[in-house]
C-alpha cells in the first residue's frame, strides 16, 4: 500500500476544506502550499485586471514564491495535489511548488475546486514543472463535497 500526501494551495478556504476531508478519507498527510505573502480579498479579484492573482495569471512564466519549502515529498509514494482553477488552470504558485523539489518516480493526482470551469489546460502547464511522473486527471469539485462522494471518486482511481 502507498503512502499518500494531500498537498493543496487554498486561496479562500474551499481547497482546504476539501483537501482535509479528502485526506480523512484516504488515511493521508496534509501539507498546504503557502505564498510567502498571503492572498487578500483584493489580491484576488479576477475582474480587477490589476489585482495580483491577475497579474499572476496573465504571465505564464510567474512564479510566487513559497513561504516555506517543508514537504517531504520523498516519503509519499501518491501526492494528491488541490488547487482552486484560476483562468481555467492551477494557480501558478502550485508551478513554484512542484519546481521545489523531486518527484520523480510519484503519482500525482490533481483535483481542484471550482465554481464553474473544468481544468482547461491544467495538466499541460503543470507537466513540465517537474518530470518522470505519472499524473492522473482527478476531478473538479463544485459546491460541498461529503466524505461519501469522495470515497466514491477514489474508488474509481487507477491507485492502490
Amino acid at each position: 500500500m502507498s503512502k499518500k500526501l494531500v498537498a493543496y494551495f487554498s486561496a479562500s478556504g474551499s481547497t482546504r476544506k476539501l483537501a482535509k476531508n479528502l485526506a480523512e478519507v484516504i488515511g493521508a498527510d496534509t501539507y498546504e502550499i503557502k505564498p510567502t505573502t498571503p492572498y487578500t480579498g483584493r489580491d484576488l479579484n479576477w475582474n480587477d485586471s490589476q489585482s495580483r492573482s491577475s497579474v499572476e495569471m496573465a504571465d505564464k512564466n510567474s512564479r510566487p514564491a513559497l513561504a516555506d519549502k517543508d514537504a517531504e515529498i520523498s516519503a509519499y509514494d501518491t501526492i494528491f495535489l488541490g488547487f482552486p482553477i484560476w483562468w481555467y488552470v492551477a494557480p501558478h504558485i502550485v508551478n513554484s511548488f512542484l519546481e521545489s523539489y523531486d518527484f520523480g518516480g510519484k503519482t500525482i493526482v490533481v483535483f481542484a475546486t471550482s465554481g464553474g470551469s473544468g481544468f482547461g489546460e491544467t495538466l499541460n502547464q503543470l507537466k513540465p514543472s517537474c518530470g518522470n511522473v505519472r499524473w492522473i486527471e482527478g476531478r473538479v469539485f463544485r459546491g460541498r463535497v461529503d466524505k461519501s462522494a469522495l470515497t466514491d471518486w477514489i474508488k474509481t482511481l487507477p491507485i492502490e
